[in-house]
């Protein structure tokens, strides 16, 4: 376990336009569905990163592993949309109200593989958290639209998805998948390397050593063993790669430690710890168009979020506190009460309100989805999926 030394924990990437050091974050949405079924993939343990990288043991230079895995790291910008309460006329003798400004971040990702009409991209849930348009920069300056596929809050995952028809032949030639590795049998003083959108400059190298594992850290949303480096992690490098030295992914950049006096402090999440998540996120369908308003879907509750620090100071989960269940609804048929925190939305973590409503506008009446919920017992809350058929807005109204 990590002493509390009072370090502070910054997650490394979201880096806000306008501030070197301004560390915000964004929400997931899973919006999407596509035509067809995509299949099962897998994260790859080869790819079309340089074979000598994985015949020579260990033998590659740093230069060697960045130009190798320079293609397979990728930029990612959030932009989005703040509303934000007006304090000030009220103060001064107006009426107060709310005003939108609009926010952009920067972040990192490596792309983890491609299914019949998708490139997927992972990057960590912080980066793409509360996003309203999210696009990619590719190792050759090109620029594409993406949509995220879906994210997991609780382990700071997400996997975006770049259309492959998007792409122009020149891109397709010049990106590779990443090579996957495993974080199982690391060695402290390993030397490593990292890549990712430092600063938000565009994609930079640094190499340094494996410092520690194992390391238990608390950040935000969630408290993670996580892989300690020296090599430079810094903001807009969150979802970058930390790779060995055959040009191996073994962790995704996150965090760092920011304290005047504290130097040479990265996180990284370890990629055998992650590998199950994100092949559960790459498989998810990515549900694109909004349905017909005649088949608009309702679950029955209201609900309010829970923020960082209730959830701290209560011991409650972070996501939709239920306030009221309507009589009679597709929630309460599903046996959600009064008083159970929502945390995820067809796998995909969900933190407000707003966030369902824009994950639900893609799922038609009578669909069945599932949905997470913690229940408390005896005080002690306990997670659990359970299905949910939605029912049709247009009827719910009728009655209300």
């Amino acid at each position: 376990m990590m002493k509390k030394t009072g370090i502070a924990l910054f997650c490394a990437g979201a880096l806000t336009a306008g501030s070197i050091f301004g560390l915000t974050g964004f929400a997931s949405q899973d919006n999407t569905e596509q035509e067809g079924k995509v299949g099962t993939y897998s994260l790859v343990s080869t790819s079309n990163v340089d074979e000598a990288l994985v015949e020579e043991e260990g033998t590659a230079t740093v230069e060697e592993v960045a130009a190798a895995v320079m293609p397979a790291v990728v930029s990612i910008t959030n932009r989005s949309v703040t509303e934000v309460q007006d304090i000030f006329s009220r103060l001064y003798g107006g009426r107060g109200g709310t005003y939108e400004y609009e926010n952009e971040s920067a972040g990192s990702g490596i792309i983890i593989g491609e299914n019949d009409s998708e490139l997927l991209i992972c990057t960590n849930y912080h980066v793409i958290e509360n996003a309203d348009e999210i696009t990619v920069g590719f190792v050759d300056d090109s620029i594409y639209s993406a949509e995220l596929k879906g994210g997991d809050q609780s382990n700071d995952l997400a996997v975006v998805a770049v259309n492959l028809d998007d792409l122009s032949d020149d891109t397709l030639s010049q990106i590779k998948i990443a090579q996957i590795g495993t974080s199982d049998d690391l060695a402290i003083g390993q030397q490593v390397v990292a890549i990712g959108n430092a600063l938000g400059y565009g994609q930079s190298v640094t190499t340094g050593i494996i410092s520690a594992l194992n390391r238990t850290i608390q950040l935000d949303t969630y408290t993670a063993e996580m892989i300690q480096t020296d090599a430079a992690i810094n903001p807009g490098n969150s979802g970058g790669a930390l790779l060995d030295m055959n040009g191996r992914v073994i962790g995704i950049n996150s965090a760092k430690a920011a304290e005047t006096g504290v130097e040479g402090m990265g996180y990284a999440i370890p990629i055998s710890s992650a590998e199950p998540i994100l092949e559960d996120l790459m498989n998810r369908e990515t549900r694109t168009e909004v349905v017909d308003e005649s088949e608009s879907a309702f679950i029955g509750i209201s609900g309010e979020a829970v923020s960082e620090e209730m959830a701290s100071l209560y011991g409650i989960p972070e996501g939709i506190y239920v306030t009221e269940v309507s009589g009679g609804s597709p929630a309460e048929d599903a046996g959600i009460q009064r008083g159970d925190v929502i945390t995820k939305f067809e796998g995909s973590s969900v933190t407000n309100m707003n966030q369902l409503r824009d994950q639900l506008q893609y799922y038609a009446a009578g669909e069945t989805v599932t949905i997470t919920i913690s229940q408390a017992h005896d005080g002690v809350y306990e997670e659990q999926d359970i299905e949910v058929t939605l029912g049709a807005l247009a009827d719910y109204q009728n009655i209300n």
